[in-house]
C-alpha cells in the first residue's frame, strides 16, 4: 500500500504536476488525485486493515504546498505591477507638475528608478534621463532640419538649372566668362603683378591651410571679375604640398585652366627686391597711397591663435619693405587685432588700384571691427579726449592752459 502510494507521488510529481501547472488546472488537481489513490488503494487490496489508513494529511500538505507557491508567485507578480503602475502615475503628476521627468519612460527604467536608495538619487536619476530624451529629440530636429535644407538645396539648384536652360543666359554667361578670362589674360601679360606667398603650411593646422585655400579662391575671382585684374603669383608653390590639395578639390578640372602664375621659386627670385612690398600688420610703417609699379606680397596665412610678427620676421629675413593699411587713420578701432582675411585684402587692393580712395577701399573690412570713419586725424582726436579727461579730473586751470599753449605752438611750428 505504501509503495503503490509512493508511486503514485512520484507520476504526479514527474508528469502531471508540470502538465497541469502548464495549462492553469492545478487547483483542480487536488480533488482527482485524492479519488486516485483511494480507487487505486481499493482495487489492489479490499481486505485491508482499519489501522492501514491512507495518509491523507501528508498529501494535503505536499499539495497545498504546491499551490501557495503558484500564488505567492502570481501575488509577487501582480505587487510589481501595481507598483510599478503606481510609480509610472507619481512621475506623471511630477512631469505636469513641472519637474524634470521625462515624458516616456520604460519599465526597466522604472525599475532601476525604484531601487535607487534616496530621494537625491532619484532625482539625479530622472534628470539623467530627461537630458537624454531632450538630446534625442534635438538629435531628431536637427536631422529634420537638415533635410529641409537639402531638400530647398535641390529644389533651388533645379530652379537654377531651369534658368540655366534658357539659351540668352547661356550665351549672356558664356559671353561675359569669355570676358573676364580675356582680361587676366591681358593682366599677366600687362598688368600689375600681384604675390600670394605660399610659405606657411608649416606654420597652420590642416583646417587652417584649407580655411586659407578657401579665402584665396575668394580672392581669385573677385580679381577675375574686376575691371583692371592684377596677375597673381603663387610663389614657394609646391605641387605635393597641403595647398596644391585644397586647391585640386575646390578647382577640380579647372586647376589646370586656372589663369595664375604658379612657381616653386621665392619671389625674391622672380622679382628685383627694390620693388616687393610685403603687406603685414605688425609692420611700422604705414602704407599712404597705392603705388602701381611697386608689387605687393600678403601672407597665404589663417591663424586662429594669432602668431604677432611671423610674416614680418619672413620680410626682415628677406630684407623687404613692409607695409601695413592705416586702419587707425580713417577707422574708429575696437579693441582686437588688425587682420584681415585675403579676400577683403584682395577686395581692398582693387578698390584701390581702381579709385584711390582709402574711405572706399576700407568699406570692406567688417563691420564689427570699428565704429566707424574719422572725419579729423587721430592724433588731435587723441589730444582732445587728454583735455577732456583732465578737465574731468579737475586739474588746475594753469596746467591745462600750458598744455594747450604747448600743443597749439607746435601746430604754429608745423604750419
Amino acid at each position: 500500500m505504501q509503495s503503490a502510494n509512493m508511486l503514485l507521488k512520484k507520476i504526479l510529481r514527474s508528469s502531471v504536476l508540470p502538465f497541469a501547472a502548464q495549462h492553469g488546472i492545478k487547483k483542480d488537481l487536488f480533488p482527482v488525485s485524492r479519488t486516485l489513490s483511494l480507487s487505486l488503494c481499493l482495487k489492489q487490496d479490499n481486505s485491508c486493515n482499519p489501522s492501514e489508513k491512507l495518509d491523507l494529511d501528508a498529501w494535503k500538505k505536499v499539495m497545498k504546498s504546491g499551490l501557495q507557491e503558484e500564488v505567492s508567485e502570481t501575488v509577487s507578480e501582480h505587487k510589481e505591477l501595481s507598483t510599478l503602475a503606481a510609480a509610472r502615475e507619481i512621475l506623471e503628476m511630477w512631469r505636469l507638475a513641472g519637474r524634470s521627468v521625462p515624458e516616456n519612460i520604460s519599465e526597466e527604467q522604472l525599475k532601476t528608478f525604484m531601487e535607487c536608495p534616496s530621494k537625491s538619487a532619484k532625482k539625479k536619476y530622472l534628470r539623467y534621463l530627461n537630458l537624454k530624451e531632450l538630446y534625442k529629440k534635438n538629435d531628431k530636429r536637427k536631422m529634420n532640419e537638415k533635410r529641409e535644407r537639402r531638400l530647398e538645396t535641390q529644389e533651388q539648384a533645379s530652379k537654377i538649372d531651369e534658368t540655366r536652360r534658357n539659351s540668352f543666359i547661356c550665351l549672356w554667361a558664356s559671353c561675359m566668362d569669355r570676358a573676364y578670362s580675356w582680361r587676366v589674360a591681358q593682366s599677366m601679360i600687362f598688368g600689375q603683378p600681384l604675390v600670394f606667398d605660399m610659405s606657411f603650411e608649416k606654420d597652420m593646422s590642416v583646417r587652417e591651410v584649407a580655411n586659407t585655400v578657401r579665402q584665396i579662391v575668394l580672392s581669385e575671382s573677385s580679381n577675375r571679375r574686376s575691371v583692371d585684374p592684377f596677375h597673381i603669383h603663387f610663389c614657394n608653390f609646391k605641387d605635393d604640398s597641403l595647398y596644391h590639395k585644397e586647391f585640386v578639390k575646390h578647382y577640380r578640372e579647372a586647376w589646370g585652366k586656372l589663369l595664375i602664375t604658379a612657381t616653386d621659386q621665392c619671389y625674391t627670385e622672380v622679382f628685383p627686391k627694390d620693388k616687393l612690398i610685403y603687406l603685414t600688420a605688425d609692420s611700422p610703417k604705414v602704407m599712404k597711397t597705392f603705388d602701381h609699379d611697386k608689387i605687393y606680397i600678403i601672407g597665404s596665412m589663417v591663424d586662429r591663435s594669432i602668431k604677432t610678427g611671423v610674416s614680418l620676421a619672413r620680410a626682415k629675413r628677406l630684407g623687404l619693405e613692409t607695409a601695413a593699411l592705416p586702419l587707425e587713420k580713417y577707422l574708429l578701432w575696437n579693441a582686437g587685432a588688425k587682420n584681415l582675411t585675403l579676400d577683403q585684402m584682395m577686395h581692398i587692393l582693387l578698390t584701390l588700384k581702381d579709385t584711390g580712395d582709402w574711405k572706399k577701399a576700407l568699406e570692406f573690412v567688417p563691420k564689427r571691427k570699428y565704429c566707424g570713419f574719422v572725419s579729423r586725424p587721430v592724433h588731435e582726436l587723441k589730444k582732445s579726449l587728454n583735455l577732456i579727461n583732465t578737465l574731468k579730473l579737475g586739474k588746475r586751470k594753469e596746467e591745462v592752459r600750458e598744455q594747450f599753449a604747448k600743443n597749439y605752438s607746435k601746430k604754429l611750428m608745423q604750419k
